[in-house]
């Protein structure tokens, strides 16, 4: 007889998750983390800028991440590189790559982040 693994249902909703700041300065609701969601091995989050304001720059040591835009304008540091970037853009950020976004529209810049590993405050480095 064959056993059968029963999978674990991780599932999270949107309205219960309470946001917090990173050390950054965006505002974050963890989506998917697993410092609260078990074993998991990548962290999705949705984080706004609210208009006129911006995150520090800052890099991962460890994290790669992609940041997908999902409402508003931004105006996008990737290392040496500046470019705007809106709804519909898909950015990646390699480990050690000095990044910050900046909010250039009247609405709230909302972008969800994946983060493998996982985002922490011991892996971000401000640099300004």
């Amino acid at each position: 007889m064959q056993m059968v693994e029963t999978m674990k249902i991780i599932k999270t909703e949107y309205d219960k998750i309470k946001p917090y700041i990173t050390k950054d300065g965006s505002i974050i609701k963890e989506l998917i983390h697993p410092s609260a969601h078990g074993d998991v091995k990548q962290s999705l989050a949705e984080a706004i800028i609210p208009a006129g304001s911006k995150t520090l720059l800052h890099k991962h040591h460890k994290s790669e991440e992609i940041y997908y835009i999902l409402e508003g304008r931004g105006l996008m540091t990737l290392g040496d590189e500046k470019f705007e970037v809106k709804k519909g853009d898909t950015i990646c950020i390699p480990p050690e790559t000095p990044h910050k976004i900046e909010n250039i529209s009247d609405v709230p810049l909302k972008i969800l982040c994946c983060s493998f590993p996982p985002y922490s405050h011991e892996d971000t480095e401000l640099m300004e």
